[in-house]
C-alpha cells in the first residue's frame, strides 16, 4: 500500500462588509463643478479606511456622474473587490451599477479607487429621470469584500487500515478438511470422500449439472465416480476447494508425479475446470523430454490442449535423440492410436531440414 501523500492546503481569508451613503437635496448638490465630489463618512472594512465618493457634476464631463468607492488608508495595498449599487426607490431594490473583481487598491496612486478613473459614468439625464432618485433622494449601497492573507495549512492524512489479504481460499480449505455440513460422499475405486453441493457446483459446471440437474430431484447422498483414481479425485477435490494444487505437486521429478498430472487433466476436462486444465498443461509442458513426450503428445490430441501439443510437435521436430523417443511406449501408442500426429511431426521435420 503506498504511503499516504501530505497535503498543504491554502483558504482564502476574507472580510465582507456592506454600506450604505444617503444622499438627500441631489438637486443642492449640482453646481459644484466637474471634478468636485460629496464623500460619506469615513468607514473600516478589513482594517482599512475606505469612502463613497458622488461626483454630481461628474469628475471630467457634465453630462454625467460618477460614483467611485475611494480607498483612504495610507501608503496602504489591498486586495479587494466592490459592488455599487443603486437603490429602486420605488421597490427598495438595490441595482448594481460597477461591480468589480477582486484586484488590488493602492492609495498612493490611480488604483485607489473603484471604478478605475474615466470609466463607468452614468448619463445625467437617465441618472435624473430614474426610479433612482425620487423627491431629491437617492440611496448607494456598497458591498466590499477585502482579501486578506490566505490561511495556509497542512491537511493530517486519514490514519491508514491495514487490510489483511482475503482468507477465503484458507476458509475453504478448513472446510474441506473438518467435513463440517458434508452433503454428499463420493466413492471412487472403494474409497469415500466427502464434500459440499454447493461448493461442487459453484467450481465446475458439470458438477453444477449432475448435481443440480440430473440428480436434482434424488439428491444422492453417495455418488460413484467411475474411470478416475482415488489420489486424482482427491487432487481435484483439494484445487476445488483451494484454488492450487497439492505441496505434493511441487516436486515433479518424483517417481509418479508427471503421471498423475496427466490423470488431473483429464479429470480437469472431464469436469470443465479450465484452470486447473492450463495449470496441468503448464507443468507438463516444463517437463517435455524424451521420455515424455509421445504420452503428453498422446493425451493432448484427446483433450484438446493445442498450445501443449504444438510444443510437444516442436520438440519432436527438432529432437537431436528421436531413437530415445521412439522407444518409449507413448510412441507405440501415439503410432497406433493417433498415426496421423506423426505425420504432422515429420512435416514438420522436413521443413526444418530444408531451412
Amino acid at each position: 500500500m503506498p504511503a499516504a501523500k501530505e497535503v498543504s492546503r491554502c483558504t482564502p481569508v476574507k472580510v465582507e462588509g456592506s454600506f450604505v451613503f444617503e444622499i438627500c437635496g441631489y438637486s443642492h448638490h449640482r453646481g459644484m463643478g466637474v471634478g468636485m465630489f460629496i464623500g460619506s463618512d469615513r468607514f473600516s472594512l478589513g482594517g482599512y479606511d475606505w469612502e463613497i465618493r458622488l461626483y454630481p457634476d461628474g469628475q471630467h464631463t457634465r453630462d454625467y456622474i460618477t460614483i467611485y468607492l475611494e480607498l483612504l488608508s495610507k501608503d496602504a495595498k489591498v486586495h479587494a473587490s466592490c459592488d455599487l449599487r443603486l437603490v429602486d426607490q420605488i421597490t427598495k431594490l438595490p441595482c448594481s451599477v460597477h461591480k468589480t473583481e477582486p484586484r488590488m487598491f493602492c492609495q498612493n496612486n490611480d488604483s485607489r479607487s473603484a471604478p478605475p478613473n474615466g470609466t463607468q459614468f452614468i448619463k445625467r439625464g437617465d441618472f435624473e429621470a430614474s426610479v433612482y432618485l425620487r423627491d431629491d433622494f437617492l440611496q448607494i449601497n456598497c458591498a466590499i469584500t477585502v482579501m486578506k492573507k490566505p490561511r495556509v495549512s497542512r491537511i493530517k492524512p486519514p490514519p491508514r487500515i491495514e487490510v489483511p489479504p482475503s482468507d477465503i481460499i484458507a476458509h475453504l480449505g478448513r472446510l474441506l478438511e473438518a467435513k463440517e455440513k458434508a452433503d454428499v460422499t463420493f466413492s471412487v475405486a472403494g474409497e469415500s470422500f466427502t464434500a459440499h453441493w454447493i461448493i461442487l457446483a459453484m467450481r465446475s459446471p458439470v458438477f453444477d449439472a449432475e448435481l443440480y440437474g440430473q440428480m436434482r430431484e434424488t439428491r444422492a447422498q453417495l455418488v460413484t465416480i467411475e474411470e478416475m483414481q482415488p489420489d486424482v479425485f482427491k487432487a481435484l477435490l483439494y484445487f476445488i476447494y483451494n484454488d492450487a494444487l497439492p505441496s505434493a505437486f511441487d516436486d515433479l521429478e518424483r517417481e509418479g508425479h508427471i503421471e498423475m498430472v496427466r490423470h488431473l487433466l483429464v479429470a480437469a476436462d472431464r469436469y470443465a475446470m479450465e484452470r486447473l486444465k492450463l495449470l496441468c498443461q503448464s507443468l507438463l509442458c516444463e517437463n517435455i523430454n524424451s521420455q515424455t513426450v509421445a504420452t503428453t503428445l498422446g493425451l493432448d490430441d484427446q483433450h484438446h490442449c493445442d498450445d501443449l501439443k504444438e510444443a510437444c510437435i516442436e520438440f519432436m521436430s527438432t529432437s537431436h535423440d528421436m531413437d530415445a523417443v521412439v522407444a518409449t511406449p507413448g510412441y507405440e501408442n501415439l503410432k497406433r492410436n493417433s498415426p496421423y500426429i506423426l505425420v504432422d511431426v515429420l512435416e514438420r521435420s522436413s521443413k526444418l531440414r530444408k531451412t
